[in-house]
């Protein structure tokens, strides 16, 4: 009998077994008095731990010595920061970085070495230390903590994005944020997942790369990628029971409930781009391949004249069709079938005749749904991101001053 895998209402990073969390306000962002911006997760016993970084060539001190780090596969903390990338900080970034690491190690007695740190925010400016300092010594931990821990890790986010989900006798928690600078080859984000599980450390990195192949490397807000980019996960094996390996009777569903986690936070993000009004998500079928598909949805869902459409509820198809055939995917023009909502607007190619007022009444609501077929294989993806709002160039216009 297959285990069920069930989302947990109000359910969070701190959910599985053995994982604590805490939160404070250090004064780290600007101009956001009293708003939590540095904040600690730990296990109360060393992780099996995998992670994937950004894949800018411009990555971050925190992104530089938590890859150094964690090369043994293991973890038990991670120190989170916003307001300040520290990015392009040169050694004096590398040295906050690994105290950052220092002084958290010694307030939840860890080793030094099993502390990941990770930073958002503004890129090119040092990192607060005396604020950190003092805040890291004002964190208490507790297995609440984690709804604190994600709103600590906001910027421009307008709502903390938390899941966790039950497959059996283990727990999968995460959280995640993102709402600008997000753009496919792991979007511009942090997410941190836990799990209570007991997981084969060459499975676990193989797990985590699936899922966010599907997932956040299938998301896009506004084309541009960051510096900081880190999801990181952590398996302490609370749970009890036999190991998670490849091959074994939990795999499958390890694997599942991973991929389930980090589609609902990737919806959350793109849900929330900065300025969005709408969700969107693009399923391409009937490519070559899988890996066509992918690259015409994100293609779609990435360009700027869809997003425009998108936000003024205009069923232009045209714009879709045309950014598929600039993806760079094999297509035959006379083959394409586009849907928007269940709606069939182009068949064969061309334009067929629809009820323009259903279509636009579809893409006035908060998800925009479409479906384009290239009708020459069996190669499916989905992607997702958001529309393109006046109130994203305004955010980004004074984002630093």
């Amino acid at each position: 009998m297959k285990e069920s895998i069930d989302l947990i209402p109000g359910g969070g990073v701190t959910s599985p077994r053995g994982f604590l969390a805490g939160a404070t306000s250090a004064g780290i962002k600007t101009n956001n008095s009293g708003r939590l911006d540095l904040g600690i997760l730990c296990s109360e016993v060393s992780c099996t731990a995998a992670a994937l970084f950004s894949t800018n060539k411009v990555k971050a001190a925190p992104v530089i010595l938590s890859q150094q780090k964690l090369r043994g596969n293991r973890a038990q903390a991670v120190v989170i920061n916003s307001g300040c990338a520290n990015s392009n900080t040169g050694k004096q970034g590398l040295a906050d970085a690994q105290m950052m690491a220092e002084l958290t190690a010694r307030h939840v007695n860890v080793a030094t070495d099993d502390v990941q740190v990770s930073s958002t925010g503004v890129i090119g400016t040092y990192l607060p230390m005396e604020r950190i300092l003092n805040g890291i010594e004002k964190i208490v931990l507790s297995a609440e903590g984690g709804h604190e821990l994600a709103q600590a890790i906001m910027t421009t986010d307008t709502v903390p994005k938390e899941v966790a989900v039950k497959a059996g006798d283990f727990i999968i928690g995460g959280m995640a944020k993102g709402s600008g600078m997000i753009h496919p080859d792991l979007a511009t984000m942090l997410c941190f997942l836990t799990t209570d599980a007991d997981v084969d450390a060459d499975f676990l990195k193989k797990s985590l790369k699936e899922a966010v192949d599907i997932s956040f490397n299938m998301l896009s807000v506004d084309g541009d990628n960051s510096t900081n980019d880190t999801v990181l996960i952590m398996a302490n094996g609370k749970a009890g029971g036999e190991k998670v390996v490849a091959g074994s009777r939990r795999a499958g569903v390890f694997r599942e409930a991973l991929q389930k986690a980090c589609l609902y936070l990737t919806r959350e993000i793109a849900r929330d781009g900065e300025g969005a009004t709408k969700l969107i998500e693009v399923t391409v079928c009937g490519a070559a391949n899988d890996v066509e598909a992918r690259m015409a949805a994100r293609t779609i869902v990435s360009s700027s004249l869809v997003k425009a459409a998108v936000h003024g509820s205009d069923p232009n198809w045209g714009r879709v069709v045309a950014a598929a055939g600039r993806s760079g995917v094999e297509l035959i023009t006379d083959k394409l079938e586009l849907e928007i909502g269940g709606i069939g607007v182009v068949s064969g190619g061309e334009p067929v005749p629809f009820e323009k007022d259903k279509v636009v009444k579809h893409m006035d609501g908060n998800e925009v749904l479409m479906k384009l077929d290239l009708k020459i294989g069996n190669g499916k993806a989905t992607a997702w991101g958001c529309d393109l709002s006046e109130e994203y160039v305004t955010i980004n216009s004074d984002y630093t001053t």
